[in-house]
């Protein structure tokens, strides 16, 4: 069941959108950077990373 704040609006929606308002404009949303995908490689000073969600959706970063 879905609580509705007085516009109509679910009480998680509306925690989401504020959320998004409030972050640094250099953070990213996971869904941005993955998109459909589960893991990225990722190349910092000439080293490859590999950034995956895991199936609890966590990430891990490796070398």
């Amino acid at each position: 069941m879905s609580v509705q704040n007085s516009h109509g609006q679910s009480l998680d929606s509306e925690l989401k959108s504020s959320a998004r308002k409030s972050s640094p404009k250099n953070t990213l949303q996971s869904h941005e950077l993955f998109g459909d995908l589960r893991q990225l490689q990722i190349e910092h000073e000439g080293e490859l990373y590999t950034l995956r969600i895991t199936s609890k959706g966590k990430l891990i970063l490796t070398k």
